[in-house]
């Protein structure tokens, strides 16, 4: 009985020094370190296309379509005692925006100011509100001392502080990044703080049993888990910087530089209405655009090894 219970054991020994691979090389006679090295992973399986994401959005814009050609053609009239010109058709607004060459133009150029102003005040933004909430991640105290006056930041309306921010800043570019800032901050130190404060706590023990530095902590574990709340951030963000681009544009028009803000206040005042909303067209497309380009950099820099995605996928 002791020799069958040698052979069985001799049998499944290891007798090659590769890991796992040789704990079971040569299990049963059958199986060698090579036949073990030549199995190769499932492909992953490509999801299905979801018709949902293209005939829903669809369903919704053709239904957005035909509600503003009923307002514009009665509903103005009969919910509220409007002219209809106040609201253009669409279509009205399409030839007189984007077909008019000298309108296009000028509302291009607009464009161009906005896209700027929007971008450099979120580059701002993301530099001060990831430094602030790494700081308030660090030190509880900071945080408790920090955070209210981020919520009174918030909720300050900007019409309220127009006069001290153009007495302070003028009425310039300065004044509309500002107000960028102002918007669009909240939500990045929000969204790094929670991410950055929802690493697993057994990775936290197990980093302070191996000794590590706050620094290695944050590098390679805070951070590394915090970057689908960071992008969340980013994308909420992003939206709020074209809003405070045109918001600003609209307090402060000093300077040549006519942001779409700008541009559509002049068509307001002499009264050219279609010109008006292609200029709104636009600014929701722009932030449309940063809001879809966030988040394809986040699904590169997140990819599929964190485990947010592969519970999505």
């Amino acid at each position: 009985m002791s020799e069958q219970v040698d052979i069985r054991l001799n049998e499944v020994a290891p007798t090659t020094s590769h890991g796992l691979a040789g704990d079971f090389a040569t299990f049963d006679g059958r199986y060698s370190v090579a036949d073990l090295d030549s199995v190769q992973p499932f492909a992953p399986v490509k999801p299905a296309f979801e018709w949902s994401r293209v005939v829903g959005p669809a369903v919704i814009f053709v239904l957005f379509i035909a509600f503003w050609q009923y307002m514009h053609e009665s509903g103005m009239r009969t919910f509220f005692d409007k002219p209809g010109f106040l609201l253009p058709s669409p279509v009205t607004v399409i030839n007189d925006s984007f077909v008019n060459a000298k309108a296009r133009n000028n509302l291009i150029n607009g464009l161009g100011w906005t896209t700027l102003v929007a971008l450099t005040g979120l580059a701002i933004t993301i530099v001060i509100g990831i430094s602030l909430a790494v700081m308030m991640a660090q030190a509880k105290w900071v945080e408790r001392s920090t955070y209210p006056y981020l919520v009174a930041l918030q909720a300050i309306p900007i019409l309220a502080i127009v006069p001290i921010i153009n007495s302070v800043f003028g009425g310039g570019i300065n004044a509309r990044l500002l107000v960028v800032v102002m918007i669009s901050i909240f939500p990045i130190v929000t969204n790094t703080l929670f991410g950055l404060q929802s690493a697993d706590v057994g990775q936290h023990d197990l980093f302070t049993l191996r000794g590590a530095s706050r620094w290695t902590r944050l590098r390679k574990l805070q951070l590394p888990s915090a970057m689908p709340a960071i992008f969340t951030g980013f994308r909420i963000s992003a939206g709020l910087s074209v809003i405070g681009a045109v918001v600003g544009e609209q307090f402060f028009r000093q300077g040549s530089k006519p942001g779409i803000g700008i541009v559509m206040e002049q068509y307001r005042q002499k009264g050219i209405y279609p010109q008006t909303y292609g200029g709104l067209i636009i600014a929701a497309g722009l932030g449309i655009a940063m809001f879809l380009v966030f988040g394809w950099v986040s699904k590169r820099v997140v990819g599929h090894w964190h485990e947010s995605a592969r519970k999505a996928a």
